[in-house]
């Protein structure tokens, strides 16, 4: 891969990154792990104002985290592509493992005083 082709990969790694640093967009995600919802789902599940919702739903259809599907009036919208349910999954697995490393490391601290 040329130096040109790998630095433009670093960019969209990092603007994808940046995306899914918003725990909200991140409760989107884990909504649409169970398949296409509509605005209004998302809306009622998340207590978000639509207009709020709107902006983060943009921010992840910028960087086709996830797609949308008109019919009528609604707006669907589903996961793009499953490897980025899978990329969370496996970021959560890891926070999983260092938070019970935190603990087990507390526990050792508090037995020795």
């Amino acid at each position: 891969m040329d130096k040109n082709m790998e630095e433009k990969i670093f960019q969209l790694h990092a603007e994808v990154c940046k995306s899914m640093a918003n725990s909200t967009r991140l409760k989107i995600m884990n909504i649409l792990r169970e398949g296409e919802k509509s605005v209004e789902d998302l809306r009622k599940r998340l207590g978000l104002p639509k207009a709020n919702l709107s902006q983060h739903l943009s921010i992840l259809r910028q960087r086709r985290i996830v797609s949308t599907r008109r019919a009528g009036l609604n707006i669907y919208y589903k996961i793009a592509n499953p490897k980025m349910t899978k990329a969370c999954d496996i970021l959560r697995e890891v926070l999983f493992e260092q938070l019970q490393d935190g603990e087990r490391l507390m526990r050792g601290i508090t037995k020795r005083k």
